[in-house]
């Protein structure tokens, strides 16, 4: 994207929600300094051919948009796994992943739920949520996103959720059991101009599952059905996941400065080893941005501009040494 200067910056920053910016600019540069992003894709049983192929074309779609995307990144995906492969894959991660890394983890496929865990359903024994908890607390990044497509996907959250983790569910409960859209949807965001609402080449998890979220109530309005899925998103810790992540309700701090892939000219710059460095310098001063911005209204108006003038200065510096 061509970037003009702080004017600029100041009309497009415009559109950024986030939490508010504690961390000095340049120690959060410092600990954003090489990090890496570890992928994670599983795909579960299908039970008949149809389910089969969608899980895999839906997983082969997101694989290749994760890697055009370009950066430091390890992109992996576990085709009907069986548990022990799962563990073991896991346990490589939780050998090679740093506390400044960032790890997603996404599940296309069949879920269950028996009122108490759930389930996602794989070649042998499944594997519960309980358990897909365990293994992820072993991983040291602390910056984590779970996309759960599946039906009942709703009721892993209660399991996953934790503080820095970012859960996404394609139903709000373990109870909607029906086969879910959700990730036809989900892997449309990361590779769709549209999805990138604030138009800075970057898609946020807040960004994709907004996206993912209205097309699938499209996709139900269209077909003249009841929507059997209703998604929703937890990245507070503590919640049951919300419809609609808001500053009044708490969700979406996280999700908005949590990007999950890197659209046209940042995709470019990802990929010249010359200009990566200033790319993750801009992407972490738009994080900021975000954060800024999420909590405006608890600020004096003098210091969040103050901020705000700072950070976008040093944004239209950073533009512009990217696009020399």
């Amino acid at each position: 994207m061509t970037f003009c200067g702080a004017g600029t910056a100041a009309r497009r920053a415009g559109t950024h929600s986030g939490t508010l910016f504690r961390i000095p600019i340049l120690l959060l540069l410092a600990l954003s300094a090489h990090a890496s992003t570890y992928y994670l894709t599983l795909t579960g049983i299908g039970g008949e051919t149809d389910y089969t192929q969608r899980f895999k074309m839906w997983a082969e779609d997101i694989v290749t948009s994760l890697k055009r995307a370009g950066g430091d990144v390890t992109v992996t995906t576990l085709q009907v796994p069986t548990r022990d492969q799962v563990r073991a894959r896991f346990a490589e991660l939780a050998r090679q992943v740093k506390p400044n890394d960032t790890l997603v983890l996404t599940l296309i496929g069949h879920g269950t739920y028996d009122g108490q865990d759930y389930k996602f359903n794989l070649q042998g024994p499944d594997i519960t949520a309980t358990e897909l908890a365990a293994l992820l607390d072993r991983i040291p990044a602390q910056r984590q996103l779970v996309v759960n497509t599946t039906e009942c996907s709703g009721g892993s959250i209660e399991h996953l959720r934790r503080p820095m983790r970012i859960v996404i569910a394609a139903t709000r409960a373990g109870t909607e059991r029906n086969a879910t859209v959700f990730a036809r949807y989900w892997a449309e965001a990361l590779r769709e101009p549209a999805a990138d609402t604030d138009k800075n080449e970057s898609v946020s998890a807040l960004e994709a599952f907004r996206y993912a979220q209205q097309k699938t109530t499209d996709f139900f309005d269209t077909q003249k059905r009841l929507a059997t899925e209703h998604s929703v998103i937890e990245d507070t810790g503590k919640g049951a996941g919300e419809r609609n992540a808001t500053p009044e309700n708490g969700e979406g701090k996280l999700a908005a400065s949590f990007s999950v892939v890197r659209l046209g000219a940042n995709a470019a710059a990802a990929r010249d080893p010359a200009k990566r460095p200033m790319l993750v310098r801009k992407e972490q001063l738009e994080q900021a941005i975000d954060k800024l911005k999420f909590e405006k209204a608890a600020m004096p108006a003098a210091e969040y501009k103050r901020q705000l003038t700072q950070l976008l200065l040093e944004l239209a510096k950073t533009q512009e040494a990217i696009d020399q």
